[in-house]
């Protein structure tokens, strides 16, 4: 397990990994300068009011708040994002460190679309429920062990099924469940960390691509 984590971390610094972070926190950009902008014109056409001051004042206090909802949102709408490109992010990490096994199958969106959106349910609420459960040791803990089980089953599974089927994937997650939930106790505690969770996606496939390989069968 020590080893395939620190095969991940090696991982993060290339050129594929660096340009699919790019992209995820790009496109999260692009993303709130559009809202910005919409909700802005909207404002300027549904508010009227008698002061100019009083629109000058809606219009800034609506920037500012839109601007703290960025900073606060940016991880899991990054993360979202970056769920669009783990199945391509598994294939970088089979193809430059196990050559020789067979490739997996690329993914359908039907099963990475899914996988993205459980990946922002599962950010977002982490960085809700953070805030006070940091004050508290024991909340911040509860959180980490809760998320080490959802993540790990995801992320393992999603790496398993570009294998086999979806029920090997579950079986042979089962047999191995206490290292793939020890396994998922590292991203899940990376999640906390306000701008490292921006790259949890991305280290968490390669940390499940090295971690399956390591258990998988010979014969499966």
């Amino acid at each position: 397990m020590l080893k395939a984590a620190y095969r991940a971390l090696g991982d993060l610094t290339s050129t594929p990994f660096r340009m699919v972070l790019v992209k995820s926190i790009a496109l999260t950009i692009g993303l709130f300068v559009i809202v910005l902008v919409l909700t802005e014109l909207l404002l300027v056409t549904l508010t009227q009011f008698s002061w100019p001051w009083a629109e000058s004042i809606v219009a800034v206090g609506t920037g500012v708040v839109l601007i703290v909802a960025f900073f606060f949102l940016m991880s899991p709408v990054a993360a979202a994002f970056a769920g669009l490109f783990l199945d391509q992010v598994a294939e970088t990490v089979e193809r430059q460190h196990y050559p020789a096994d067979p490739p997996g199958t690329v993914l359908p969106l039907r099963t990475t679309l899914p996988l993205a959106a459980k990946f922002f349910i599962v950010v977002f609420a982490v960085n809700i429920i953070a805030l006070p459960a940091a004050l508290l040791g024991f909340g911040a803990l509860a959180l980490i062990i809760a998320n080490a089980y959802l993540l790990s089953r995801e992320y393992f599974e999603m790496v398993a099924m570009r294998h086999m089927a979806g029920e090997a994937a579950r079986a042979l997650r089962k047999r191995n469940a206490p290292a793939v939930f020890l396994a998922g106790l590292l991203p899940a505690a990376l999640t906390l960390i306000p701008i490292v969770n921006l790259a949890v996606p991305l280290f968490a496939t390669s940390f499940f691509t090295h971690l399956f390989k390591s258990v998988r069968l010979p014969s499966s």
